[in-house]
């Protein structure tokens, strides 16, 4: 790992059958400020981040409209637009943001509607490639708010009546694998599975820090070259604000790990 790799090195996997992005992406959640509220600490440095992770290789970024609120979208359109061919950008609406660190869902048809409605305007699209429903509001049906995803779909797309799902986004990292029956389902249909808070708990894996040593790599590249091998439908979207450790996550792409190192890391070992 001496010249800086490209996320081209993790290899590609296929969006709904018909959008192919290299298998290392960029979550856009950490380039607001703190509390995931209101500007960066440094806003050329999040549009420096955002620019270097594309001249990297990264062809797909994760965002969400309450990120900031607004604030990560309106960066990656400052920074990135006019986009190009190959990048993909996926956002999310069902959630509102009260104030720091708070994260109310909102899933009523009329909400979802206007968050991405906002959602192509900052982001300046037409149509945004990949739209996710943040998280299940107990208080609307299920129906009703998937309903109202699909009469966008119709709208911007011409006549689908149906929403295919194709990705799945949850919490799971080396030491939260309550998902992996998710995986699983994803590897028998095909789904992409983004997780959330990939880097995090690595403290509770002795073998990461080992793998880190015998590989002369940082930690946090050790638990991505993990997530690369566990399922060839993950696809890891680590976040930051800082160019540098945004080159540093994406040098995981070229580790190969060792079955053994895999097994130890996925068992405690």
């Amino acid at each position: 790992m001496n010249a800086q790799p490209t996320a081209a090195a993790a290899g590609t996997i296929d969006v709904g059958g018909d959008l192919t992005v290299n298998r290392l992406g960029f979550g856009a959640m950490r380039i607001t400020g703190r509390g995931i509220w209101g500007d960066p600490p440094s806003h050329d440095q999040a549009i420096a981040t955002l620019r270097r992770v594309v001249e990297l290789g990264v062809n797909f970024i994760d965002t969400a409209d309450s990120y900031g609120p607004s604030v990560s979208e309106e960066l990656i359109a400052e920074a990135l637009h006019p986009y190009p061919d190959d990048l993909v950008i996926a956002t999310k609406g069902g959630l509102v943001r009260p104030g720091p660190n708070r994260w109310n869902p909102d899933g009523r048809p009329e909400h979802l509607r206007e968050a991405c409605e906002g959602s192509l305007r900052r982001l300046r699209l037409e149509q945004i490639p990949l739209y996710q429903f943040h998280r299940p509001d107990p208080a609307v049906p299920l129906a009703e708010s998937m309903g109202a995803i699909a009469e966008l779909k119709n709208e911007l797309r011409e006549a689908q009546k149906i929403v295919p799902v194709v990705s799945v986004q949850n919490r799971y990292n080396v030491a939260d694998r309550r998902s992996q029956s998710m995986i699983d389902l994803c590897e028998q249909d095909q789904l992409v599975f983004l997780p959330w808070a990939p880097i995090q708990e690595m403290d509770k894996r002795v073998a990461v820090a080992v793998a880190a040593e015998q590989h002369h790599v940082t930690e946090f590249q050790v638990v991505l070259a993990w997530l690369l091998a566990t399922s060839p439908q993950i696809l890891p979207i680590p976040g930051t604000g800082s160019p540098a450790h945004a080159e540093e996550n994406i040098g995981a792409a070229s580790l190969e790990l060792s079955p053994q190192e895999i097994r130890a890391i996925s068992e405690g070992g």
